[in-house]
């Protein structure tokens, strides 16, 4: 018996990605896109990984594209199931992360005739993804030009979404019913099964400078005594926190390394001016004296408050931004020359054609005032606030090689304040692309199942309650490698923050939000380990025990936002002080 064409087209496609060198799928249940789970299931090597829930998939599938740093398919059926893909979406676009999202579709003749589970998909992501395709109605008796289409389309869409700028594409598969194969005794097989190779072989090369714009950057930096280098989130991984270093030594510019940067942890911070207290110390104006002639800028806009207000303020220095995928990255506009083209390259050549004493007074200025911030930090360390004191301490304990995926709002900014540089090799994550809250859960349990290495996922509790089913995936791959951190104020303590904190009774109902909960019942819903603590050295403990087992566990902090809020302006006013720097001034 024939087998149907959504069998045999849907088997092509997906040959053709395993083929490209595609490695994971996630896959949502439905009936519609049944020709691409069973693609996908035929295909021994792939690494499959079901989900009850789309958008939790569709954050895991994120994961594994920042762990393996290649696109990851996610796969889901018709109807709002793919509306269920949108937040995730958005944040690998603006995190450019490679991402293929393959939606099963209702044929033509069903669209806008209020069929049952039929809404309008072709491009709903909109300006979200970098291509969407609304693939052909498989048939039988088509040309061998139209299987080739099909080979040809997903080789791009791959290219696509690893390209230059990486990030999302979304294809769009129309299938009519018999949806599933001819008869139980079935086997997908294909005219290509004897191709070792794609059909379409797609290659990127880097992107490198001119020796003209070299020399160009290589002058200005000479000619600049006082400069800075920003590593922002994003910055390309491997060779690059070596390179911007020695770039560092060569130019005898301090490098302000954000947590998300990939410079701010390693052996690499030994031998180089690596600096990160300066969500602290920026907030004291002019506590360096003097101002910077020029500002290197790589990866996209700090997590710091205070250090985008310091450049914003220095909006007349040269404001130099480097980046190979080109996309713009200055909330403030102060970027005066943008140079695109490969960052290492970059790095590694301007190094080559400098040269100044890596001692100098600007670079002593910002060494002694990190100095000076991480000494008071140390002096202080029973009056830091618990949440920050959590993350401070948690740093201290992570063994070498580990990893880290912190939540948004308060974690990685008690992270980027009080987690300073350290020569341990510590890789930190976090979805700062548009920064929500939502997926967290998901989105770390994806790269952590792609890393063999100690893991913790540090969030807050808005953001474990909104994405705890995420955690469902911990046992069923066999995550023992996990250890979730919450620190749990009661609502959303980072409101605090903001003028709108002073304006109760409103303020508690409608922002802080209190719900009252613990999370023990969670963590033994999923068959976790669970661990309470109401002070840092209770933490501390907890933590150890639960990296020593090497089972997964939580680990839930009973934290006061309104004290840990007041404690940690005190701990910034007493840095601040002008006793404190006066050596600087």
């Amino acid at each position: 018996m024939k087998e149907n064409p959504n069998i045999e087209w849907a088997a092509i496609f997906v040959d053709e990605l395993v083929k490209g060198g595609l490695i994971s799928v996630c896959l949502a249940p439905g009936s519609r896109s049944t020709p691409l789970a069973l693609a996908f299931y035929t295909h021994s090597d792939l690494k499959i990984y079901t989900h009850l829930d789309e958008r939790s998939a569709a954050y895991f599938a994120l994961g594994l594209s920042l762990a393996e740093e290649k696109p990851t398919a996610l796969v889901c059926t018709s109807g709002t199931a793919a509306g269920n893909f949108l937040p995730a979406v958005i944040e690998a676009n603006m995190s450019q992360v490679p991402l293929l999202v393959l939606t099963a579709d209702r044929p033509h003749e069903l669209r806008h005739s209020g069929a049952n589970q039929t809404i309008d998909q072709v491009k709903m992501f909109a300006g979200n993804v970098r291509w969407s395709i609304d693939m052909a109605l498989p048939h039988d008796g088509a040309p061998a030009s139209a299987l080739r289409n099909w080979r040809s389309l997903a080789a791009r869409a791959l290219s696509t979404a690893n390209s230059l700028v990486k990030g999302p594409v979304h294809i769009n598969f129309p299938f009519r019913k018999p949806l599933e194969p001819a008869n139980t005794n079935w086997s997908i097989s294909t005219d290509f099964d004897k191709h070792t190779k794609p059909h379409t072989f797609m290659e990127h090369g880097i992107l490198q400078a001119t020796d003209a714009q070299i020399t160009s950057l290589s002058h200005m930096i000479q000619e600049s005594q006082r400069g800075l280098i920003i590593c922002g989130p994003g910055c390309p991984r491997g060779n690059f926190p070596e390179a911007v270093t020695r770039l560092s030594r060569a130019s005898g510019y301090p490098v302000l390394a954000d947590p998300l940067s990939g410079v701010r942890y390693g052996s690499h911070v030994e031998r180089s001016a690596v600096i990160g207290a300066y969500e602290t110390f920026l907030q004291e104006e002019n506590v360096i004296g003097e101002n910077p002639e020029i500002i290197l800028r790589f990866g996209q806009v700090p997590t710091s408050k205070w250090l985008n207000r310091y450049l914003e303020k220095h909006v007349s220095t040269s404001h130099v931004h480097i980046r190979e995928s080109g996309k713009w990255a200055d909330e403030n506009h102060t970027t005066n020359y943008f140079l695109q083209a490969n960052e290492i390259n970059v790095c590694s050549r301007v190094t080559s054609s400098i040269s100044r004493p890596l001692q100098n007074s600007w670079l002593s200025s910002w060494l002694d005032v990190e100095r000076n911030c991480r000494e008071i930090f140390a002096q202080l360390a029973e009056q830091m606030p618990l949440d920050a004191a959590t993350a401070a301490s948690l740093f201290d304990q992570l063994p070498n090689e580990a990893v880290i995926f912190s939540g948004n709002s308060l974690p990685i900014r008690h992270i980027d304040q009080f987690c300073l540089p350290s020569p341990k090799s510590i890789d930190v994550f976090s979805n700062r692309g548009a920064s929500g809250i939502d997926g967290n859960i998901s989105t770390g349990l994806g790269i952590a199942a792609r890393i063999q290495k100690p893991f913790v996922l540090l969030v807050g509790d808005i953001t474990f309650y909104h994405d705890s089913n995420g955690l469902r995936m911990i046992k069923k791959y066999g995550l023992d490698n996990v250890i979730v951190v919450i620190i749990n104020n009661n609502g959303g303590g980072i409101f605090r923050r903001l003028p709108i904190a002073q304006f109760e009774p409103a303020f508690e109902e409608l922002f802080l939000t209190p719900h009252g909960l613990n999370f023990e019942a969670v963590a033994a819903q999923y068959g976790l380990n669970y661990y309470t603590a109401a002070s840092t050295e209770v933490f501390k403990q907890n933590f150890a025990e639960a990296l020593n087992k090497k089972v997964p566990a939580v680990i839930e902090i009973q934290s006061d936002s309104r004290h840990d809020d007041q404690a940690r302006r005190a701990v910034v006013s007493l840095v601040n002080s002008k006793q404190l720097f006066e050596k600087n001034k």
